[in-house]
């Protein structure tokens, strides 16, 4: 794997590792003529502080040249990093307001009642008895992970910010993160964004308590409103620069439909979420997968629940047509 790539107009893509199965995030380093904009850092572990390191010292980058970070959304893989970014080169960090409060929540005072509240929400899903230890140590694990946390300017959609010199539209698509930020120019139709459309792999679409009440359909919706966007090259979070913006968006429209008939053809009896989860995921996941994949699952349900396909009853959910009834 390359440390980074130059892309068009100078634009660097720096693959910044992870400690998880997709391996790498890419940070983006925007030149213009008052130094470079760098877009989602990364995680804050010290593999990726060398990497950095490293790459500012190949290209010649001093850390003041930094002027800004720019974040297209709050999970860790993306914003953990930037506190300390934000120490080393004395850049303000921008990002949307929604996703500032969603790492304050995660991760500041309250991280603990929070972890609580949602270790309680899945095991009322199902998650047995025997895996609420390793969940919550897992979802108490990433305040290391994105600490320090950084001092935040805001920005919102609707309004303008210059990349590399060049006027971009703040768009905003929730679904896989709430307050979920892309960066679009239509006059030469690049557009940054983040994880919300990426090739190869479909984007986690997790249900939180107290958020988003049906993120599947805001991420669907979303979708169906970008699909229509001009776009001749696409810079994602994960993976590589991709040109097939339309079709991807319509392959990943495609997948969901089928996901949602997966689950309503399975609940001809009645499951848990967590059982309907282990049936589609299998049972090898690291408790750090079983907590996207059950997360993914409930949004999946809930969508249907709220379309009134299924019903839960308890625990479980099971189709209306099963017990007689009609929506």
């Amino acid at each position: 794997m390359d440390a980074f790539t130059e892309r068009e107009q100078g634009v660097i893509q720096v693959r910044a590792p992870l400690p998880f199965p997709l391996r790498w995030i890419n940070g983006y380093l925007i030149p213009d003529n008052k130094g470079w904009l760098l877009i989602d850092p990364g995680l804050h572990t010290a593999e990726a502080e060398q990497h950095w390191q490293a790459v500012f010292a190949e290209l010649s980058i001093r850390p003041q040249d930094v002027h800004s970070i720019v974040l297209t959304h709050h999970h860790p893989d993306h914003y953990g990093l930037a506190g300390w970014m934000q120490q080393m080169t004395s850049a303000p960090v921008l990002m949307a307001e929604k996703g500032y409060a969603q790492t304050q929540r995660m991760w500041g005072a309250g991280h603990r009642e929070n972890a609580g509240a949602m270790l309680d929400f899945y095991s009322g899903h199902g998650l047995p008895a025997s895996l609420e230890a390793d969940m919550s140590g897992h979802l108490l694990g990433f305040v290391e992970l994105v600490s320090p946390q950084p001092e935040v300017r805001y920005i919102q959609p609707g309004e303008s910010l210059e990349l590399g010199g060049e006027t971009y539209q703040i768009l905003e698509a929730s679904g896989h993160a709430y307050g979920h930020l892309l960066f679009y120019r239509a006059a030469s139709g690049v557009i940054f964004c983040g994880d919300h459309v990426m090739p190869h792999i479909s984007p986690n679409v997790s249900y939180l308590p107290g958020v988003d009440e049906n993120p599947l359909d805001s991420f669907l919706k979303s979708l169906e409103q970008l699909q229509s966007l001009s776009v001749r090259v696409a810079y994602p979070g994960h993976r590589d620069p991709f040109i097939n913006w339309s079709e991807r968006i319509g392959q990943l429209l495609h997948h969901h439909q089928q996901r949602l008939q997966w689950f309503e053809e399975r609940l001809l009896e009645p499951m848990s979420a967590y059982e309907s989860c282990r049936a589609l995921f299998g049972d090898r996941l690291s408790i750090h997968q079983l907590r996207f994949a059950l997360s993914e699952t409930l949004a999946h349900l809930i969508f249907l629940e709220k379309s009134r396909k299924i019903k839960r009853c308890g625990e479980t959910y099971i189709q209306y047509q099963r017990q007689g009834e009609t929506p």
